[in-house]
């Protein structure tokens, strides 16, 4: 087997499922997890009628390239929700979610034979570390931290050697865990970065549509390059996708757009590796696109959620309101994992330590330690529970 899969790390759940193991619920409290970020509002009727109403479609062999009428959904969906006009033949394709192309598209893009790097946030998805080492790449980890604002300083934390040979930059904004938006300054210095010195940004925005102010969405990327005139979006792809947006992460649905000179060896490497979406996930996913009303409702959902426990997560653990994102990123007093354990044996709730995100920087500092992630998912009386079970919490 390929040696670098020993370079890789236990996934986060894994290692929770290893901290737990022991510890017993407290008698009497029904167990309630925020530890995973999954989507538990219901999926869409329309999404799921589409898909019951096209099983004819698993008959034939799709493209790996999408429908066209999937892909100018996505084009439609970009320019109403950015501004940004996409070539739907060039600079989209549909893709099995966005986690699916985050690691295909770094095994494409890098050319191991030149010793690169591939730099990341930490905390971060375990993915981009994955697919980095998987791709003949060592990983950089930019520390995100309160001291930062939780945005990564490229310059600071990277040397010039790293630097120089970067061939990939991550990027995930709104941040999981953090739920840091990036802002068109942040853009405008990556931009520059990315042109100095030849390296691509691959910006993960799975969560951008879980945000809290309808007149005031996210910025992307593809917007960002577009306001700062780099009209081509040179260097720049995009990930995005259905899960959180649409409730159906198992439909595992999404896209990846930007730069077409990327896109165009991209698309060659996924006809090898056999990752076309199947057409009736393609059907229902032109319904999700082309629909908004049930996200407004999803993110009422979330609002209410976040209205309800917020503030009761505040009388326990230092945290504030994400820029977007369904995570709370809270400050912990004493060690995440001995807070995640206590937490489960004695209120009956499932976190993620902040550390199993992480990983420790040359300093000693594993930027993630001392946080919990808190992903509230359930639904809004279990949430209201859970928040409360965690304001009742004697540390």
């Amino acid at each position: 087997m390929n040696p670098d899969l020993a370079l890789t790390r236990p996934y986060p759940f894994s290692r929770l499922k290893k901290l737990l193991e022991g510890a017993q619920l407290p008698a009497g409290k029904k167990h309630i997890s925020l530890s995973i970020g999954e989507p538990k509002h219901p999926a869409p009727s329309s999404v799921l009628n589409e898909l019951y109403h096209n099983f004819e479609l698993f008959e034939k062999y799709p493209s790996t390239n999408g429908m066209p009428e999937l892909r100018e959904a996505i084009a439609s969906w970009n320019l109403r929700r950015h501004g940004v006009k996409l070539n739907p033949a060039t600079q989209i394709l549909p893709v099995n979610g966005s986690r699916e192309a985050l690691f295909s598209f770094t095994q494409a893009a890098i050319d191991s034979s030149k010793n690169p790097t591939v730099l990341m946030p930490c905390p971060f998805y375990q993915i981009y570390e994955g697919a980095a080492i998987m791709a003949g790449a060592k990983p950089v980890y930019i520390p995100t931290t309160a001291e930062n604002d939780f945005v990564m300083d490229l310059e600071s934390s990277a040397s010039e050697e790293e630097l120089q040979s970067a061939q990939l930059v991550f990027v995930c904004s709104p941040s999981n865990p953090t739920g840091k938006v990036l802002g068109l300054a942040h853009w405008k210095k990556l931009f520059e970065l990315a042109d100095k010195y030849n390296f691509i940004i691959a910006s993960d925005e799975c969560y951008s549509e879980i945000y809290f102010d309808e007149n005031n969405p996210p910025l992307g990327a593809l917007q960002a390059a577009k306001i700062l005139g780099r009209d081509d979006f040179d260097k720049l792809v995009v990930f995005s996708s259905l899960s959180k947006r649409s409730n159906i992460p198992g439909m595992r649905t999404g896209f990846v757009a930007g730069d077409a000179k990327l896109l165009k060896p991209y698309l060659l490497y996924r006809t090898y590796h056999g990752c076309a979406m199947s057409g009736p996930l393609q059907k229902a996913s032109i319904i999700a696109w082309n629909d908004e009303e049930h996200v407004k409702e999803n993110r009422r959902l979330y609002r209410e959620k976040f209205e309800a426990g917020l503030p009761l997560v505040q009388q326990t653990l230092e945290v504030e309101m994400p820029d977007a994102s369904f995570y709370l990123w809270a400050k912990t007093p004493i060690d995440d994992k001995v807070f995640t354990r206590r937490l489960y044996e004695e209120a009956g709730i499932t976190v993620l330590p902040g550390s199993f995100l992480g990983r420790e920087l040359a300093n000693g500092i594993n930027p993630g330690s001392g946080y919990v992630r808190i992903a509230l998912v359930a639904t809004t009386e279990e949430v209201k529970e859970a928040t409360q079970r965690i304001a009742e919490f004697k540390i």
